[in-house]
């Protein structure tokens, strides 16, 4: 009989994904204002309770974590930066999976990894995480030993979709409920990618006590 599969946080690495171009909010997200901290050190915050060692997927950083750039030249989108993560990964001594977070989505769960790691059955599925009915496959559990893999699909495929590169995976989907808050009910994954955005994620870091 198989024992049965079980992932610690020793052996799990995190990234935050925050290589991204910014557009809408006209500026770099990792380094906006939120309440008296940038979005990055809320989520490196954030991460660094939940794995063993931490690093930003971007050119570079002002905290101070390892910085691992895309190995893809031109923006190639945020499969380049799980393809990062899990190189990054792979290089440390005794860790087989590596997650991913994004470095606009400041309240993500605070057992986000604890419960994408329970969720896998075996170690080459994939664990992503989901809320109200929708996926969010950058909060994702990755083995580290698929970056070959995921390599070749980025260097093949036009689109670089997340979710077409899941179709040819085992995935699991772990869904997160909506967090209460003072004011009302906060999806966990709110994510920042406006000014507008910004000022809402103000009233939710009060409505938190945050």
């Amino acid at each position: 009989m198989m024992a049965e599969f079980s992932l610690e946080k020793s052996d799990i690495a995190g990234v935050v994904l925050a290589g991204g171009r910014s557009q809408r909010m006209g500026r770099d997200k990792a380094g906006v204002m939120l309440g008296v901290e940038s979005l990055l050190r809320h989520v490196l915050t954030r991460l660094s309770q939940q794995v063993v060692a931490v690093a930003v997927n971007a050119d570079a950083a002002a905290e101070d974590v390892p910085v691992v750039p895309d190995r893809f030249p031109g923006k190639a989108g945020p499969l380049a930066g799980i393809h990062a993560a899990m190189v990054y990964a792979a290089g440390l001594p005794a860790i087989s999976h590596v997650v991913t977070v994004s470095v606009d989505c400041p309240f993500f769960p605070a057992d986000l990894v604890a419960r994408l790691a329970a969720a896998l059955e075996h170690p080459s599925q994939i664990a992503i995480a989901a809320s109200e009915g929708r996926s969010h496959p950058v909060f994702g559990l990755w083995p580290v030993a698929l970056a070959a893999d995921l390599e070749a699909w980025i260097a093949t495929d036009e689109k670089r979709r997340v979710r077409d590169f899941l179709l040819r995976h085992d995935v699991t989907e772990v869904m997160f409920p909506l967090h209460p808050t003072r004011a009302s009910l906060l999806d966990p994954f709110f994510n920042i990618n406006t000014p507008d955005d910004l000022i809402e994620a103000e009233r939710w870091l009060e409505a938190l006590g945050a």
